[in-house]
């Protein structure tokens, strides 16, 4: 069998039934993985195994302690290795998602008065809010489909020569699964003097990652990216990069484990990457991580982008006859090695809200609508002008979220299949036809939720009490 065809059944939560409007279950179909993807039995049963040698790293001579270092250290190994970082020269610190670690480099890059980023349009908040703290910011723009405009790019780094130090970029869209060709911009970045970081979340799980050694023109300084996008959601998240740009005078963040020597009026700091995980580390996570970058290696890249790009065509192909639906970003399917199986869309005379419902109440279909954390891509992407940003910023302030605008976006991981494309379309055309349920709008938020119906309620299919010995 093929490995991928296997790997379904081995999801957990694969056979989870939900409930239906017109009654009755079915299987769920998760369709939100550029959010957050799902793990695997033989990945929750490596960290069982893990679990049963479970104690605190460094510095403890019992046995369990001493084989939860070897565990976490030789999980960084395998990290360092997945993304290609240079043994010698980088470092690769262990976070708690792709969130910390730009915010953690943000606040120990060197940069100096007058120093300015460059950065794109296209990028989650999370590339995007920390650089705001350091440094002005400087955006290239897109192309009318949701690329990247590379002229844009490269005429803004002509201009800011001598004063960019620093480019950041996402390696693909969570919106429109559009893939940046970022060893191209490491090389203009350079060429103009700049260090260049790169937002891995999207693009970790679906392509392989070469930070390549120092002194290549191409290579990238900085990478980060979360186990909760790549099988492994279990709070850990990676920052590699160049270890002499991160270890400034003090850590970005003190506590336990930093230091080798703290007097009462003075500290001995400790060397990366430990001077960079304060506190106790998320061993656990860090542990999941590996085990999930060994399953991805076993089923192998080219089975993962080959599986991927075959769903993604039947899924635009399937789109494209349904009326009404207008998909944000590349739609043609020839050629598909720099788009992710990530589709975002609007519905003529839909809202995004009543559409994101009517998946879930009535198919089961979890999708996700909205403005997934790049509302300034959205707006772009939907024509939305900066004098209108600002009504809605001042509507947001107020509270009101109501009329906020967002799309529809749906998110292959690798065990996704054709019955799952199946089912969101057959859904989407009934959307289309009109035929579906009443729903209601939250006054505030713009939520919809079935008119009449009680809320779900999530206790009565989980709760948090452990089971206790008889």
């Amino acid at each position: 069998m093929n490995p991928i065809e296997s790997l379904r059944a081995e999801v957990v939560g694969i056979d989870v039934q939900v409930p239906l409007l017109s009654g009755g279950t079915r299987t769920y179909v998760n369709l939100d993985n550029a959010s957050s993807t799902p793990t695997f039995r033989p990945i929750v049963e490596k960290v069982d195994e893990f679990l049963r040698y479970y104690s605190n790293v460094a510095r403890g001579t019992g046995f369990k302690s001493q084989i939860a270092s070897w565990a976490y250290e030789e999980s960084r190994n395998i990290i360092s290795r997945f993304v290609g970082a240079d043994p010698r020269n980088d470092t690769v610190i262990i976070t708690r998602n792709t969130t910390e670690s730009l915010n953690r480099l943000a606040a120990l890059f060197p940069f100096k008065p007058g120093d300015v980023i460059l950065t794109t349009r296209m990028e989650h908040s999370s590339n995007n809010l920390p650089w705001r703290r350091r440094a002005p910011i400087v955006q290239a723009g897109l192309n009318p489909d949701g690329s990247l405009d590379l002229d844009d790019f490269a005429a803004k780094l002509k201009e800011l020569r001598g004063r960019v130090a620093l480019v950041t970029v996402t390696g693909a869209s969570n919106v429109t699964g559009w893939v940046n060709p970022i060893h191209h911009l490491a090389r203009l970045a350079h060429e103009a003097g700049a260090r260049i970081a790169v937002d891995a979340a999207q693009i970790a799980p679906h392509r392989p990652i070469d930070m390549r050694k120092r002194g290549d023109p191409e290579r990238l300084d900085f990478v980060a990216f979360s186990g909760h996008k790549t099988y492994a959601p279990y709070g850990a998240g990676i920052l590699a990069g160049d270890k002499s740009m991160l270890c400034p005078s003090e850590p970005a963040l003190v506590g336990g484990g930093v230091a080798d020597l703290v007097t009462p009026h003075s500290v001995v700091w400790r060397d990366l990457p430990s001077r960079e995980e304060a506190g106790t580390p998320a061993v656990v996570g860090a542990v999941a991580i590996a085990a999930a970058i060994n399953l991805l290696g076993t089923v192998g890249w080219e089975a993962i982008m080959q599986h991927e790009a075959d769903l993604t065509r039947y899924a635009l192909t399937r789109l494209s006859r349904i009326p009404g639906i207008r998909v944000h970003g590349k739609t043609r399917t020839d050629d598909l090695q720099d788009r992710l199986g990530t589709i975002c869309f609007s519905m003529d005379g839909k809202p995004a809200q009543l559409v994101a419902a009517v998946l879930a109440y009535e198919a089961g279909v979890g999708a996700r609508c909205g403005q997934f954390c790049a509302h300034p891509y959205i707006f772009a992407l939907l024509g939305i002008s900066d004098v209108e940003a600002e009504r809605l910023y001042e509507g947001a302030s107020c509270g009101s979220l109501a009329d906020m605008p967002g799309v529809v976006r749906a998110s292959f991981g690798l065990y996704n299949d054709e019955s799952d494309v199946d089912a969101f379309c057959d859904s989407l055309e009934a959307v289309a036809r009109g035929d579906h349920a009443e729903y209601d709008a939250d006054p505030r938020t713009g939520e919809r939720r079935p008119k009449g119906r009680p809320r779900l309620n999530p206790a009565d299919y989980f709760n948090l009490s452990p089971r206790l010995p008889e």
